[in-house]
């Protein structure tokens, strides 16, 4: 196959919400440049992007699909990716390793809520960014609605390339950076070339000379011609696009219909000789504070964006080469384990599809099997100086769940299972919490949750449950109480004696020393759980040996692991030991330890102890018309607003709300919403659970 250069080599990622028709464009692309002899369509399950078989189950894109394409000398690498936020990771690793956004809008729909947290992902990362207007030969596509709400997302340097007209109930395309009309036929393909309407000049020359003004916006020697000439020439144009582009603050919008193959061949035309490549971007800094520079004369680096586990192929290692070349049989070295990594075998993906090449160079996109320890977020790098490229972050989960095995033997193969599913993943979580003794898995949503699971039965023939994982409560007391206990036992030879008393207090930082009491010895322990346990040694006279302190306390420590309450952990007491007996011969450390933990525990009951419940900061990002009914479920849910914010048409609630509460409120906000907000949470603190919910805790404990 044909090597690229750098600057021949663009690198699309296609984003949009739901249903607005990025496999079926891509899958277009493909066919108009040759690569494939017929379109595939979603009904038929035969598109060259969706080729998985949940994908085929549930007629849409659920992982991110890099293709490529060729088109008058450059060729055009294309990731597909998901419409619906439950595959957030999918979209945000595609636009990370993307040269170009490309935002496919339905133009019946106009920017969707998909699209706009989508759109927050490439303003953050500042990705040059065009839009696409697809579906204008329906009846009901609105180009000039569809293009507000772009304006209305991006703001006024939204710039219309293009917009769709009827000329004898034929659909044409004027394109005012080209002043040309293009008239299709029924079916699409190559356009007849005709001459703008007179009815419309007006309008394309007003569009024309707004498009001059923007791209000469971007660039100061196009900005002087602007002012000698009065205008820009179509190759001047293109050069303030592409600078406007780069800067982020230019978004050209294109009219398409992906179906019909309407304008797909001008739009390739116009990623060839317009659209950033890898070449034009700035260098990325790495880790070590070193400009990694996109050229092949300089050490190679690739970066690995996405692991696919296939179950008849195994591991397939998708990367970017940022720097430098690779070829086959080159070798690596990970900088996250220092391993050596030897690329046996090079391909480029089209979908299922691997095309075997020799050498892929810097700011193309490639594949090779079976690393041994690579994985999703690695760098490989050659030479001496290690390169490490930032690492993708993703978003935490927005739903938890408890997973387990139905069948028990399973278990082990679940978690080897779920390991997997997270490196193909990032954004599925899996951690065990000790404290519960259970697996927790960590997702975007119930969609997303649903895939898993069907992977987990399809792939690897494991049935799970899930179900609400418990809510880590913590124990605690609100007064003083005092309390002493006997340990005796006598079964012939030694027995075993030990008496203690103590007195137990809330503890608070910065309290004062407790008074009355001789102080031979104190220590803090910072609990692993949180809080603190404060103990004091206040024995007078040796009536309890200084040797057995130690496990009077870790008596103590074994009651605060499992708290009378709840058996949740216990956090910020503080223990006085001031009295006590022993024998002689009968005390030991173990009748010590049971003394101390039989004490601790009567004084606990007897100092009104308190539930604790973690709650959470939560923010939603809301619709104005719609901010009622969240707040009014957001109250059902016991939470405690603490303001509002304003952005656009949003309202951004921030409130406290306890964990216990925020199950289920993922699909419930959606179900408020229409899909339309947005929620993020984190831990905030721990604080007191009502009264009528810790009798109803503990009733179930006992």
């Amino acid at each position: 196959m044909k090597v690229f250069d750098d600057k021949h080599i663009k690198n699309v990622v296609f984003v949009g919400a739901h249903n607005s028709g990025k496999t079926t464009l891509a899958e277009t692309m493909l066919f108009e440049a040759g690569l494939i002899n017929r379109r595939g369509t979603i009904e038929d399950q035969n598109t060259v992007s969706d080729y998985h078989d949940i994908e085929h189950q549930r007629q849409a894109s659920v992982f991110a699909t890099p293709l490529h394409t060729e088109w008058r000398n450059y060729k055009i690498n294309i990731i597909d990716t998901p419409g619906l936020d439950d595959f957030i990771g999918e979209i945000i690793s595609s636009i990370r390793m993307g040269d170009t956004i490309a935002t496919v809008i339905n133009g019946r729909n106009g920017v969707e809520v998909g699209t706009e947290i989508i759109w927050n992902y490439i303003d953050k990362y500042n990705k040059p960014t065009l839009f696409i207007i697809n579906q204008i030969d329906h009846p009901d596509c609105n180009v000039d609605d569809a293009f507000n709400s772009i304006k209305t997302l991006v703001g006024n340097n939204a710039v219309q390339i293009q917009y769709p007209i009827k000329i004898d109930g034929a659909l044409c395309i004027i394109d005012v950076l080209k002043m040309k009309c293009y008239k299709f036929g029924s079916e699409g393909g190559k356009p007849e070339k005709i001459p703008i309407p007179d009815s419309e000049k007006e309008k394309v020359n007003h569009l024309h000379n707004e498009l001059v003004e923007k791209a000469a916006e971007n660039d100061e020697e196009l900005m002087e011609l602007y002012f000698d000439k009065g205008t820009l020439n179509e190759d001047e144009m293109r050069q303030g696009i592409k600078a406007g582009m780069l800067n982020h603050d230019l978004f050209p919008v294109f009219c398409i219909s992906a179906l019909q193959d309407m304008g797909s061949g001008r739009l390739m035309g116009f990623i060839d000789n317009v659209a950033p490549a890898a070449a034009d971007l700035k260098p990325v800094q790495s880790l070590e504070g070193e400009e990694v520079v996109p050229k092949k004369e300089s050490p190679t680096s690739l970066f690995v964006f996405k692991t696919l586990h296939q179950p008849n192929l195994g591991q397939i290692t998708f990367f970017k080469v940022k720097s430098g070349e690779v070829n086959i049989n080159d070798k690596f070295t990970n900088s996250r384990t220092n391993e050596t990594e030897i690329i046996n075998q090079l391909f480029i993906m089209d979908g299922k599809k691997r095309e075997p090449v020799n050498r892929l160079t810097v700011g193309d996109i490639g594949a090779t099997l079976k690393l041994k320890d690579t994985e999703t977020n690695d760098t490989l790098y050659s030479g001496n100086k290690p390169i490490t490229i930032k690492p993708i972050q993703y978003p935490d989960p927005r739903i938890n769940k408890s997973v387990s095995a139905e069948n028990k033997a399973d278990e082990e193969k679940l978690s080897e299972a779920l390991k997997r599913i997270h490196e193909q993943d990032p954004t599925v979580v899996i951690t065990y919490s000790k404290e519960s003794k259970e697996q927790l898995l960590g997702c975007q949503g119930e969609l997303h949750l649903a895939i898993i699971d069907w992977t987990l039965k399809n792939n690897y023939n494991i049935k799970a449950n899930y179900s609400k994982p418990k809510i880590k409560y913590r124990e605690t007391i609100q007064r003083s109480s005092t309390a002493n206990y006997r340990h005796k036992k006598q079964s012939g030879g030694s027995g075993q004696f030990a008496q203690v008393h103590l007195k137990i207090e809330p503890w608070y930082e910065g309290m004062p020393e407790p008074e009355g009491f001789n102080i031979r010895g104190k220590e803090e322990v910072d609990l692993p759980w949180g809080g603190k346990l404060v103990f004091y040694n206040c024995i007078v006279g040796g009536v309890i040996d200084a040797r057995y302190i130690p496990s009077i306390m870790k008596g103590v420590l074994e009651v605060m692991e499992e708290g009378p309450l709840t058996g949740s952990f216990i956090r910020d007491v503080r223990v006085m030991v001031y009295d006590g007996k022993m024998h002689s011969v009968d005390s030991n450390d173990i009748s010590f330890k049971i003394a101390g933990a039989h004490a601790f525990k009567e004084a606990f009951l007897n100092a009104n102890p308190k539930l604790l419940e973690p709650t959470n900061e939560l923010t939603v990002k809301v619709p104005e018309d719609m901010v009622g009914n969240v707040m009014t479920d957001l109250q059902s849910r016991r939470s405690i607003i603490q303001g509002f914010d304003n952005l656009d048409n949003y309202q951004i609630l921030k409130c406290t709300i306890p964990a216990a509460e925020l199950f289920g409120y993922s699909t419930d906000l959606r179900s408020l919403t229409q899909g339309k907000a947005t929620f993020s949470s984190k831990f905030s603190s721990y604080q007191p659970v009502p009264s009528n919910i810790q009798k109803q805790l503990a009733k179930e404990e006992v």
